[in-house]
């Protein structure tokens, strides 16, 4: 008979029987070398626990990341409180806008009366203006006050001639109202080149004045009123 050859081995000698292990199975994992141990740690550990030597490191991060992320919320809260205010501003605007549909008034000069503008007099000036204004409130369902604290003054160019105040009253929808106010002015002194300028428009028959006016008004709507809204 033949004797079977083992790779590696010495072949068995004679009178002793050996029977032969069958070879473990191939494995992709390596093969510890002999002395040594294997330790297994769960995947969780490896991956969420630093090592001693970092673990100060890792304390820092992670709290530098936690304020960063409260401060994200906090500034996104914030953000959607105002972008949600500013809606509902804006959609009541449009409401009201829509349902009472507001307009500015008008308001016009009617008529000036002129008194104590005497040129020719070395003396300082007192000019007094008698103004007439037309105040036209169109709104159909908006009325108006005129509060106390108004101002009212005339100009030559950048001279300051008389001021004066206009009327407290109460103009309803749909209105045209005319008022009159004295502006009144004294010790006024005009240069040189101011009294030729003046002398030179009256000539031409034309002296520009500028009117200026301020008013503190009330929107009343319905039963509502509102908060002093400066008209100029």
């Amino acid at each position: 008979m033949a004797e079977r050859i083992y790779p590696g081995d010495s072949p068995p000698s004679s009178g002793e029987h050996s029977n032969p292990k069958p070879a473990p199975p191939s494995s992709d994992k390596p093969i510890p070398q002999p002395g040594t141990y294997v330790v297994q740690i769960p995947k969780d550990q490896v991956y969420r626990v630093p090592p001693p030597e970092n673990a100060r490191r890792y304390d820092h991060l992670s709290k530098r990341k936690s304020s960063r992320s409260t401060c994200c919320r906090c500034c996104c809260c914030l953000l959607t409180t105002i972008l949600s205010l500013l809606l509902a501003v804006a959609i009541a605007a449009a409401v009201i806008y829509f349902v009472l549909k507001p307009e500015a008034p008008n308001y016009s000069v009617e008529s000036v009366a002129i008194k104590g503008f005497n040129l020719t007099s070395p003396s300082p000036l007192s000019p007094e203006f008698d103004v007439t204004v037309r105040a036209d409130n169109g709104n159909d369902k908006i009325g108006i006050y005129y509060e106390k604290g108004s101002s009212v003054n005339v100009y030559y160019q950048d001279v300051n001639l008389s001021n004066g105040a206009l009327p407290v009253f109460y103009q309803p929808t749909n209105n045209v109202t005319l008022f009159k106010t004295a502006l009144k002015g004294s010790g006024i002194e005009l240069t040189a080149a101011s009294l030729r300028s003046i002398s030179n428009d009256q000539n031409k028959g034309t002296v520009p004045f500028t009117l200026k006016l301020r008013a503190p008004v009330k929107i009343k709507a319905g039963s509502v009123k509102t908060w002093k809204i400066t008209v100029k």
